[in-house]
């Protein structure tokens, strides 16, 4: 076997699938050439008749003895679920970042795991069983908040959450990163996990005795989080063009729209205004926030009260009638 590339038994491919593989309907690998231009290893997709290849244990077999790179999807779109979350970090600051939220989030009760990358580290937690993406999402979210943690927008640099989103469409697979304990293809190196020996079957012993968080724990600080940024957003939306919802309620545009597909920043589906006109036949004028889903905008330029109306929630006016004849 040539330099670098293990032997892998099939215990050690079972204990690897039962802690990383959550959606295995594709197979999807680093490649081995750079960029011309970038110089990085993009990931790709396996494809046989233009469909995606799924992912098997002997790919898993190869990932772990080194003949190829996997990456991990963490939500199945079946279930909108997921059993593990990652956190990404790759600035200046990411190992002192990833330390404070690992600190943090084991004095909470989620303990975790930190693997080393080429430019920063990713922390793992693993999941009792498979819990909503958006609940891990936010559980996050929130710790990265309470530590002034920069959570990446944009070309702004923060860490980066698996899984992106909270729900994917059918068919879709989200955003996948690199798995653990193969060979990184532009370093030729394996980045292992601080607090256990180097090897992989130390590794996954490591990780397979780490304890699981529940979802029912998880679910509660999600819920408490999302609590608190609404009434945070509540204090802060009173509009300054003088409009407002009934009183007490927050209106969420996910809650009446059909998402049909996301990217990294927004989800995309049919602007209801636009529909009741007769327009947008590609079903993707609007656009709404995946990190600040009360953020929404049509792109062919309908307003929100029209988006509104055409919902049948119109916004209510709060305007003091001024210049009324009596």
């Amino acid at each position: 076997m040539s330099a670098g590339l293990l032997p892998v038994n099939t215990k050690t491919v079972e204990a690897f699938w039962q802690l990383f593989v959550v959606n295995p309907a594709a197979f999807t690998i680093q490649s081995d050439r750079p960029h011309p231009e970038s110089g990085r290893h993009y990931y790709f997709q396996v494809k046989a008749d233009n469909k995606p290849t799924p992912l098997t244990p002997d790919a898993i077999r190869r990932h772990l003895a080194g003949f190829f790179t996997v990456a991990l999807y963490a939500v199945d779109p079946t279930t909108q679920c997921c059993r593990w979350l990652a956190i990404d970090a790759d600035y200046d600051q990411a190992i002192a970042d990833l330390l404070k939220l690992q600190y943090e989030l084991e004095k909470n009760g989620f303990p975790s795991a930190l693997e080393r990358s080429r430019r920063g580290g990713h922390l793992w937690l693993f999941l009792e069983e498979s819990t909503p993406a958006g609940d891990c999402r936010a559980c996050v979210q929130q710790f990265a908040k309470s530590l002034q943690v920069p959570v990446r927008s944009g070309r702004e640099e923060g860490i980066e959450i698996f899984p992106k989103h909270d729900s994917l469409p059918q068919g879709q697979f989200g955003n996948a990163i690199r798995s653990p304990l193969g060979i990184h293809r532009m370093t030729g190196k394996r980045y292992w996990f601080y607090g256990a020996n180097y090897g992989i079957d130390a590794q996954l012993q490591y990780l397979s005795k780490l304890p699981k968080v529940s979802r029912k724990r998880l679910q509660g600080f999600a819920e408490s989080a999302v609590a608190m940024q609404l009434r945070q957003r509540e204090r802060q939306s009173v509009p300054s063009h003088g409009f407002i919802t009934q009183p007490g309620l927050i209106f969420r545009i996910l809650d009446y729209v059909k998402i049909l597909r996301t990217d990294a920043r927004n989800h995309w589906t049919q602007c209801p205004s636009c529909a009741a006109g007769g327009r947008d036949t590609s079903r993707d004028n609007l656009a709404i926030s995946v990190d600040e889903p009360l953020k929404y905008r049509c792109w062919a330029g309908c307003s929100k009260e029209e988006i509104r109306r055409a919902l049948g929630h119109p916004v209510r006016s709060n305007r003091p009638l001024i210049g009324r004849e009596s």
